[in-house]
């Protein structure tokens, strides 16, 4: 890599609660990519809440709205783990960059469409699943890439400001996206995210190469399977992944948005709904200088997920907006300690020669659950009615998390101390 992360030698003098902002001032390439995918983000945000409302529009259906997230999780199973142990292989930074140029593509496509005097459904299917293939990409390489862009001591605060950065965009990337539906169109809306991704790649051009680590070894199926015997060997990461799946398999309400929106008022409604949780986020990150001090993360994440599904499960009782809108910030609250305590715990104990592989690992499982999650809450609501599927939903994330903490007793065991040295050395 051209450029070492600075290092300080100055005392740490964030308090425990304001964030640190040490891996801005360090690393210059870790600046840069910061401020690449703030912009680059809010826009995909955009295109986030615009989809399922267009398939809502086109289908009036809230299953169908699950049928798209689904097909994105076929990418994303086939593709992860082929674009981990590229990240292993090639340079991250021409992973990233190539991958952003497939994905601005797809939103052009998106802009097409959406002009057409009649737009069509099944073109959204495969948007989604071309772009869902270019993140799996992508995703493996960019999670890589911060821990050589910042001193080990900084990934903590790394990894706050990186929620931080994403807890923004998912403020004001669906806000914006309401309003733009609504008053200029699905096109504009579309049309944004395009001119985001023409800022970030000029950006990510002039970002520093990031190649593989000094003992990578050739792609390969074998180097895929070395990475999954990694993982199945240790209860601790096995934990991670689990659980989060089974909080957003079972607690995630997202695809009933869009019917949620037409009780409460339309298109506008739509952008809060999505907004809500990452205000929470928001919120949590901008307070997150404690995550550092935070040593039995695998305990904090349990208490974090339990607390999700039951926020969930109060969101399912609300009765008017602005109550429904606080339980979905409470959620994403805890949702965010979550992540802190999941990205920490991956960061901090896996080599570095294994970080793309298990990153890859790491985005089947965050992407698969909010995505069949989205099924499952359609399906429920299909068979039963909306309340029930959104109650459903959280009751199972909380038996399903404390199932999961006794069964991988490994994750409740997990010790932050082992790893004050900085990762191991892969085995």
């Amino acid at each position: 890599m051209d450029e070492e992360p600075e290092q300080s030698g100055a005392p740490r003098t964030s308090s425990r609660w304001r964030v640190d902002v040490g891996p801005l001032r360090h690393s210059a390439q870790y600046r840069r990519l910061f401020v690449t995918q703030s912009v680059s983000f809010a826009g995909t945000m955009v295109t986030y809440v615009a989809l399922p409302y267009q398939a809502y529009q086109l289908s009036h259906s809230s299953l169908v709205v699950g049928f798209l997230s689904v097909a994105e999780v076929v990418p994303v199973v086939l593709v992860g783990l082929l674009g981990g142990a590229m990240a292993d292989a090639f340079d991250r930074r021409t992973m990233v960059l190539w991958s952003e140029v497939g994905l601005a593509a797809c939103s052009l496509v998106l802009v097409a469409n959406a002009s057409l005097w009649v737009p069509r459904l099944w073109p959204l299917f495969v948007i989604a699943v071309l772009a869902a293939t270019f993140d799996s990409l992508q995703r493996p390489s960019l999670d890589a890439m911060v821990p050589r862009l910042v001193p080990t001591e900084d990934i903590p605060a790394a990894i706050v400001l990186s929620n931080l950065r994403s807890s923004v965009g998912m403020v004001a990337g669906p806000a914006l996206a309401g309003g733009l539906i609504a008053l200029a169109g699905l096109g504009i809306a579309y049309g944004l995210d395009v001119a985001t991704f023409s800022v970030s790649l000029l950006a990510l051009f002039g970002l520093a190469a990031v190649p593989p680590a000094a003992d990578a070894e050739p792609l390969g199926l074998a180097r895929i399977m070395e990475g999954l015997r990694y993982a199945r060997s240790r209860q601790d990461l096995l934990g991670t992944y689990a659980v989060d799946m089974a909080a957003m398999f079972f607690g995630m309400p997202q695809a009933l948005f869009p019917q949620l929106a037409t009780h409460f008022g339309g298109a506008g409604v739509l952008g809060l709904l999505y907004a809500a949780p990452a205000v929470g986020t928001l919120v949590v990150g901008a307070t997150g200088g404690w995550v550092g001090g935070v040593r039995r993360q695998g305990r904090a994440l349990v208490f974090a997920a339990c607390g999700w599904g039951l926020a969930i499960v109060a969101f399912g009782f609300a009765a008017s907006l602005w109550v429904a809108l606080v339980l979905l910030a409470v959620a994403g609250g805890f949702d965010t300690v979550s992540g802190f305590m999941r990205s920490t715990i991956w960061n901090q104990s896996v080599p570095d020669s294994l970080r793309g592989r298990l990153a890859g690992i790491e985005l089947i499982s965050y992407s698969t659950g909010p995505s069949l999650g989205n099924l499952e809450a359609g399906l429920v609501e299909a068979l039963s009615s909306l309340r029930f599927s959104i109650v459903f939903g959280g009751v199972a994330c909380v038996l399903a998390t404390g199932a999961l903490a006794v069964v991988l007793p490994g994750l409740w065991r997990y010790d932050a101390a082992r790893y004050a040295a900085g990762p191991p050395a892969a085995p």
